[in-house]
């Protein structure tokens, strides 16, 4: 494993020290990599979320997008990415 110097503030160090107090985490660097987890799965949502955005501008341009204009093509728009990913 590779070992990492951070600088914290003190309500972050706080934290830290309250979760392994607790019990749950073993030490600050298991704390540590749980964040660092949560965080990295928030990374790979925005990076779909940009890929899906880009798609979308892509079928828009190509005219594939819902008729019309405004917020009917929208919510159009929301209906059809929330239908083809099973987010509705």
């Amino acid at each position: 494993m590779t070992t990492r110097n951070v600088v914290l503030t003190g309500e972050q160090d706080e934290l830290l020290k309250q979760l392994v107090a607790s019990g749950r985490y073993q030490n600050a660097s298991e704390a540590m990599r749980a964040g660092l987890r949560l965080l990295e799965q928030e990374e790979a949502r925005f990076r779909d979320l940009g890929a899906r955005l880009t798609a979308g501008l892509e079928e828009a341009r190509a005219g594939e997008r819902a008729p019309g204009s405004g917020a009917d093509a929208v919510r159009a728009a929301f209906a059809e990415a929330r239908r083809r990913h099973g987010a509705g």
